[in-house]
């Protein structure tokens, strides 16, 4: 019996910890684009569903543990963003294109080739520039609302000493309290409870389409379906990568005209459902992710008390649950953009360059022909490293090449770093 329960269980946490540990985040993405309360609310019920439908599919024909959640990174990069040229319906457009950028990623390997040829360190600083305004939330909660915020952090940092899988959850929860002690004078009725699907027409705009629908798709990519796929295949599964991205690509773009902004293989909650503790049989292990799926829509429902929960709080407050959801994702992102090599070898300063350049013009927020940081981020990291190379003259033809000292070969009589790729 404790056999067939533990992946159950399994799923279970995995769902609900998945939920609570950053649907703040999701919401906050939403409005920060444009999303009004009602229209937040069913993006976040559109992206639980959907990916609980990827979820539980994807378990029962492939018999994987493979867990699907909403796109973190993607919710980050919508906050740092922010209103788009044409306002929501744009977004929703670019939404609607991220999805089908990922389904034609599953139906022509080379367009994954091309995201995955982007070098690693610039993605990451991408994604670490996305992330560091939330991030900082927290420090700027105990400024703004030091006796809301301070209870929140403590129960934060309590539990990522002890038990670190609940610490988001718990100072979720502690938010909770807080605002519950310090909000008076505010009715909730029923009908800010229940479940709520706003449709909007989509639109399409250049501005979103290359600020917002393109960087979407390259974070989801690189910063989920990647180490998605890596997690599984950690725990000795084969992940089929190419029918998972049409599902979770289609599921994003079906769901777009109700605010979901983006589904994909789960990559920090991956290890709950693919792991030991899911079931020691990794024949079992697909219970768990597929229990996973169907607690993720269940919880879903529940998004319009989670909407009300975030308008009853200071903004800031909520930024900063949000925040500490992300600590850990900026902390990987940062080590990625700045040792992006194996410790045996010396890291190339060219890449490092490139990535500081990256990340300060991600971070900045700076928006240019209403196209977003994200974008001319990334554009700026990958044209430094090819103004690199191509200022890097190759060796003589026929000409015998100068000794090389061990670990730090010599190209054109000047010395570079093994970068190890």
């Amino acid at each position: 019996m404790g056999d067939r329960l533990q992946p159950v269980l399994a799923g279970v946490v995995t769902a609900v910890v998945g939920f609570a540990s950053s649907f703040t985040v999701v919401l906050a993405g939403l409005r920060a684009v444009g999303a009004s309360e009602a229209q937040a609310a069913s993006g976040l019920l559109t992206v639980s569903v959907a990916a609980g439908i990827c979820a539980t599919w994807l378990g029962l024909r492939h018999r994987m543990p493979i867990a699907i959640a909403w796109s973190t990174p993607g919710a980050a990069l919508l906050v740092a963003t922010g209103p788009v040229p044409g306002g929501w319906p744009a977004a929703v457009g670019a939404f609607a294109l991220c999805g089908l950028l990922i389904v034609t990623a599953g139906l022509f390997p080379a367009l994954g080739r091309a995201v995955a040829a982007i070098p690693a360190p610039v993605a990451a600083a991408m994604l670490a520039g996305v992330l560091l305004p939330l991030c900082t939330a927290p420090v700027r909660a105990l400024v703004e609302v030091p006796a809301l915020a301070a209870p929140v952090i403590v129960t934060w940092l309590v539990l990522h000493r002890f038990a670190p899988r609940w610490a988001v959850p718990a100072a979720l929860v502690a938010a909770a309290v807080v605002i519950a002690l310090t909000t008076t004078g505010v009715g909730v009725t029923p009908g800010d409870l229940r479940p709520v699907v706003s449709p909007t027409v989509p639109a399409f705009t250049l501005p979103a389409v290359v600020g917002l629908a393109l960087p979407l798709f390259l974070v989801t990519m690189a910063a989920q379906n990647v180490p998605g796929t890596a997690v599984l295949r950690g725990f000795g599964y084969r992940p089929p990568l190419a029918p998972a991205l049409r599902a979770t690509g289609l599921a994003s773009a079906l769901g777009a005209a109700t605010g979901g902004h983006a589904v994909n293989l789960a990559a920090i909650t991956a290890a709950l459902a693919a792991g030991p503790d899911a079931h020691p049989d990794p024949d079992r292990r697909w219970i768990a992710s597929v229990t996973a799926g169907i607690g993720l829509a269940l919880l879903g429902l529940g998004a319009g008390a989670a909407t009300t929960l975030v308008l009853l709080s200071p903004p800031v407050l909520i930024e900063a649950v949000a925040g500490l959801a992300l600590l850990g994702a900026l902390a990987g992102a940062l080590t990625s953009a700045l040792s992006s090599t194996p410790p045996s070898v010396v890291p190339d300063p060219r890449s490092r360059e490139a990535a500081v350049v990256t990340f300060v013009v991600t971070a900045s927020g700076v928006s240019l022909l209403g196209v977003g940081g994200a974008f001319w981020g990334l554009l700026a990291g990958c044209l430094m490293l090819l103004l690199f190379r191509r200022r890097t003259p190759a060796p003589a033809v026929g000409l015998p090449r100068p000794q090389e000292p061990e670990g730090n070969p010599v190209v054109g009589g000047q010395s570079r770093q093994v970068t190890g790729r």
